[in-house]
């Protein structure tokens, strides 16, 4: 039997709203994904350091607060510290075009904002997973 496929959803910063992802994690379960959830407002350090825990493949981080320029750096600099720069990092929620760009030149495997249906989601991480390989 397969593994599935582990993901964390992770709500950083003060983004108080989490409707999105949580539509987001019922569509990963649904498609027999273990699915984490972090809740609202955590940190950089305490993403990373659930990924590495749970030893996720996917660590999807959703932003509605603008700080995703920010954000991300330093979730890289801690995945590439803590030797777990295998995890796959996705972005979603709402960003201008521009961070979606920038996002993709600093690792972020794929950027999928409000509007992205659910089963584009699985689909995109189910490619993204399968192109890595075996970790």
């Amino acid at each position: 039997m397969e593994t599935p496929i582990r993901v964390l959803l992770a709500k950083v910063g003060l983004d108080g709203h989490d409707r999105g992802v949580k539509v987001v994690a019922r569509a990963l379960r649904d498609a027999g994904m273990d699915v984490i959830y972090s809740g609202l407002h955590r940190t950089p350090d305490e993403v990373v350091t659930t990924a590495i825990q749970e030893d996720v493949d996917v660590l999807g981080v959703s932003l509605l607060s603008g700080v995703q320029l920010t954000v991300f750096p330093k979730i890289f600099g801690l995945l590439a510290e803590r030797r777990a720069d295998d995890i796959i990092v996705v972005a979603g929620g709402v960003m201008p075009d521009e961070d979606v760009v920038a996002l993709k030149q600093m690792g972020v495997r794929e950027v999928m904002l409000q509007d992205t249906p659910p089963q584009a989601i699985v689909d995109t991480l189910r490619r993204l997973v399968a192109e890595r390989g075996p970790r």
